[in-house]
């Protein structure tokens, strides 16, 4: 008997193991490798952007020029500085008598002439003091004239014997005495009709009152010190600016220069006035000194108030229709990486200058010089000449010239 096998069939097990998934920078350069022909033309495009763009290194060439262009137009060297408009003379009007205010004639901005009446103190105590020092007057004249007759009767006894030498003297003696009081008491009742006068109060000057500092019935002491009860401008159709210059400007300032300046209550308008005097008298102010600088200013159309602040341009000096360049393009000390044919050119006589793309050098000589450009004195100079300050790429052999110029933004000045 033959026994079958039996075959036995094991189910077969799959098992899945998750795979790891591939990081961004795999995926990427897998696209890039499937689409390689594509990403190889955007990145072409890409390139021929840029430097169709920025140009071959990102900028100017190494040894291209940095240059600064050569204008004409109008220079000017100024000193600014503010200052407070006033009149060029005003007159503080004062009491010299102490007494209640009686009456006022004139008000803010009144205009008056030369003895107009301003205003009245209440006069009834100095007529007290008048009639006072009158009454003394006329009894000191009357004891005058008492001791005079004593005098010269007694000079007459004296001469015929029938009084003593000493009677006679010691009528002399009073007599004068009495002529040196009645003389006191002159001058006693002089001043109290002056004081008298004194309580009325007039303009010494032709002006307009600017200022009232009293009103009626306030009393006026003038034991101490005279109380100002006015202001006046003598004439407000000249003006004068006070303005404080530094020393360090103050050696360029001379009487005569012009002047401009503006004022807030008019922003659009430039006034003009001309320097009338430097004061020699400084003043310390946080630690600087500056000088009073006087300036006259034609007011005739009395647009200008006194108090006014002026923002003053004092002109030094000008030049119209002159060469001029950035003060950046003074600054190279050297033609040696210039041109190789210089010559007796050197940077204090000549400038490098680019011309139709050649290098050539100009003589000249340095005019007015400001805050940011210089004037170019020079019959050689044309239209659209460039100053060469600097080569690309190179290094700066004055640093110091370069930091206080700010360099410039193309390439360093050598």
């Amino acid at each position: 008997m033959v026994k079958k096998k039996t075959q036995v069939v094991t189910p077969e097990v799959v098992v899945t193991v998750p795979q790891k998934k591939k990081s961004f920078v795999v995926r990427f350069f897998g696209w890039v490798w499937r689409h390689k022909w594509w990403s190889l033309l955007a990145i072409v495009l890409l390139v021929g952007g840029w430097f169709l763009v920025f140009g071959f290194g990102g900028g100017a060439k190494k040894g291209e020029f940095v240059t600064v262009p050569i204008t004409r137009g109008d220079l000017s060297q100024t000193v600014t500085a503010t200052g407070e408009i006033m009149p060029v003379n005003t007159v503080n009007v004062g009491s010299q008598v102490s007494g209640t205010i009686d009456e006022i004639y004139v008000d803010y901005n009144s205009t008056v002439k030369k003895g107009d009446m301003l205003l009245t103190i209440d006069p009834s105590v100095l007529q007290s003091s008048v009639d006072e020092a009158q009454a003394s007057l006329t009894s000191a004249e009357s004891q005058l004239a008492y001791k005079k007759a004593q005098y010269e009767r007694n000079k007459t006894l004296y001469d015929d014997g029938f009084i003593s030498r000493a009677e006679m003297e010691q009528s002399q003696t009073e007599y004068e005495q009495a002529e040196q009081n009645v003389k006191k008491l002159q001058y006693s009742y002089d001043r109290a009709v002056t004081n008298l006068g004194y309580a009325t109060i007039t303009s010494p000057v032709d002006g307009t009152v600017i200022s009232r500092k009293v009103d009626k019935g306030q009393t006026v002491a003038a034991s101490f010190q005279t109380p100002d009860l006015f202001e006046i401008a003598e004439d407000l159709t000249k003006m004068q600016i006070e303005t404080a210059v530094s020393e360090a400007d103050i050696g360029l300032i001379k009487s005569g220069m012009a002047v401009t300046f503006t004022v807030d209550a008019y922003p659009i308008d430039t006034f003009k006035g001309f320097v009338r005097q430097v004061r020699l008298s400084p003043t310390t102010t946080s630690n600087v000194v500056v000088y009073t600088v006087v300036i006259d200013v034609d007011n005739q159309d009395l647009r200008l108030m006194p108090g006014m602040t002026a923002f003053v341009t004092i002109i030094v000096s000008a030049s119209e229709g002159a060469w001029k360049a950035q003060n950046a393009g003074f600054l190279l000390k050297d033609f040696s990486n210039v041109s190789e044919n210089v010559g007796d050119a050197t940077p204090n006589s000549h400038l490098a200058v680019m011309r139709d793309g050649e290098v050539i050098f100009v003589p000249y000589e340095k005019g007015l010089v400001t805050a940011t450009e210089t004037e170019i004195i020079s019959d050689k100079i044309q239209q659209g000449d460039r100053i060469i300050v600097g080569r690309v790429g190179q290094e700066s052999t004055n640093k110091k010239a370069t930091m206080r110029s700010g360099g410039h933004p193309g390439g360093r000045p050598f």
